[in-house]
């Protein structure tokens, strides 16, 4: 396969998500070397000189003031990545990791780092042989950079830490020498300039987001079947309600349903003498709710963009001006208000999913649909405890979604007295993305039983789809059996965009992706 190339500062979050999901191999445009060699040049020089230059000729953090004899600079890049080694939990997941490493090659290939090339071939040397750094997700504040888990990244590139090769974790050393790769001796500033930055921040919101970004889809689908199974009106759906407002979101997800419920003949059997005025809001309300949670996606999304292509560790090189300066881009704030956005709007999508299933399984709101979607109810519960567990799953996303951003608190010695919590901030949306996919896929089966409870009546085509992609995984709910596989084979068909492939191909769904949004 050959390898993707990206430019540092102008990669798109296009490229990022098929970096994420397709395991690409992915070089840095050669067209930067040129100050990537330079910037190298300039570190070596200051490491050489007397003057006294941050993380060059001197220790680190409080440690600062300490200067390092030229003969020791490679130990104390060493010995930096070493002591900072300090991550505990469970590793991060190969993808996200692999993605991790490319952010920081985009980064040290803006030239202003002072990373020689050399560097940047090893990182991607193991990204093209499958050498993945066993990365410890906790540990990291979002300040001084993402300190821990890029120096467990740095320690496999000299040798040390843990790698993943072949199905198999071992020695860092050990993998790189069965992947025929040799580790390097880091120069000047080398150690400072792989770990400070915002990789593993970044990394893990743009995972959050890419997942989050499918299951907004998703709601599009869920939301308009759900509605069809209650019988709920499309008049909510008019445009000109959409444009007075004005929302990008709100307009595209009300053309979005409109679009998706067209040519519903349970729609078309009840717009004359309904006796229902109005439909609760989870029903009517979906646009606006939806649609602000795509709009605050969207500038999650351009905020990452940028970060994405940023030079984020401290100090920087500006080849220009002929100076090391000291600076602060690896505060990770930026990466943290993206991360309690997408939080925010992961669980207000889960929270208006969840009100719909709970309509569709109340008989005093469903419309005549038999209680909690049942075949026979009292001998059968149906889908009672479906719903239970929805509740507790849109529970627990709410807690999660109380932002990170403000919790910050001093570390080293005071001297890193502001910190962004930017690390758990975005670690803790898989576990969102992952609780609102099991969400939605409960909505799907119930939307699924309430659709075929209004037999005769058919659906939209699409809808209709949708629901014959569903049963050839999970058969209806004839009477009660044992649930939990179907739940998760739910979430699956959810989380895969299966079901909603029909977005692409239809000119008045412009939800786009979420690298669409800049």
């Amino acid at each position: 396969m050959s390898a993707l190339i990206v430019s540092p500062g102008a990669v798109r979050l296009a490229d990022l998500e098929r970096v994420y999901r397709e395991n690409l191999t992915v070089r840095v445009d050669r067209a930067a070397e040129a100050a990537i060699r330079l910037a190298a040049e300039r570190v070596g020089k200051a490491a050489r000189g007397e003057e006294a230059v941050y993380g060059v000729n001197t220790g680190f953090g409080k440690l600062a003031s300490v200067k390092i004899a030229a003969e020791d600079t490679e130990t104390l890049q060493r010995n930096l990545i070493l002591s900072h080694c300090c991550g505990v939990g469970e590793p991060l997941d190969t993808a996200t990791t692999r993605l991790m490493m490319v952010l920081k090659l985009l980064s040290l290939g803006r030239g202003a780092s002072g990373v020689r090339l050399e560097v940047l071939e090893l990182i991607e040397a193991c990204l093209e042989k499958g050498v993945t750094p066993v990365t410890p997700s906790q540990g990291s504040v979002g300040a001084s950079g993402d300190l821990a888990p890029l120096a467990h990244m740095a320690a496999v590139l000299i040798g040390e830490g843990e790698a993943e090769f072949g199905g198999e974790r071992m020695p860092g050393g050990a993998a790189l020498e069965r992947a025929g790769l040799k580790p390097v001796v880091l120069g000047p500033k080398e150690g400072l300039g792989l770990i400070n930055g915002t990789q593993f921040s970044t990394a893990c919101a743009l995972v959050g987001l890419f997942e989050a970004w499918r299951l907004a889809e998703a709601t599009v689908l869920t939301a308009s079947m759900s509605t069809d199974a209650i019988m709920g009106s499309t008049a909510p759906l008019l445009p000109e309600i959409h444009e007075l407002r004005g929302h990008r979101g709100q307009i595209e997800v009300a053309a979005a349903m409109r679009a998706v419920m067209e040519g519903s003949e349970i729609r078309e059997s009840h717009r004359e003498g309904d006796t229902r005025v109005q439909d609760p809001y989870c029903i009517r309300c979906q646009p606006q709710v939806t649609g602000a949670c795509i709009d605050l996606l969207r500038m999650a999304a351009s905020t990452l963009e940028i970060e994405a292509n940023a030079a984020t560790d401290n100090p920087l090189v500006l080849i220009e001006e002929d100076r090391i300066v000291s600076g602060g881009n690896f505060h990770a704030e930026p990466v943290a208000f993206a991360a309690d956005q997408i939080a925010l709007a992961i669980a207000e999508l889960g929270a208006i999913a969840q009100r719909r299933i709970a309509l569709m399984v109340d008989p005093a709101l469903s419309f005549d649909l038999p209680p909690f979607l049942a075949r026979d109810p009292g001998l059968n519960s149906g889908l009672m405890i479906a719903e239970v567990t929805t509740a507790a799953l849109m529970s627990e996303n709410k807690h999660l979604a109380n932002p990170c951003s403000t919790d910050s608190t001093p570390t080293s010695a005071n001297q890193e007295d502001h910190v962004s919590m930017a690390a758990h901030g975005a670690r803790r949306l898989a576990r969102m993305n992952a609780n609102l996919a099991h969400i939605l896929g409960v909505e799907l089966l119930c939307a699924a039983e309430g659709i075929e409870h209004r037999a005769p009546l058919k659906t939209s085509p699409p809808l209709q789809n949708a629901l014959e992609q569903l049963r050839q995984n999970v058969p209806a709910l004839e009477k009660d059996r044992y649930l939990a596989p179907d739940l998760e084979t739910a979430a699956e068909l959810i989380k895969s965009r299966s079901l909603v492939a029909f977005l692409d191909d239809n000119a008045a769904l412009v939800l786009g992706g979420a690298h669409a949004a800049g």
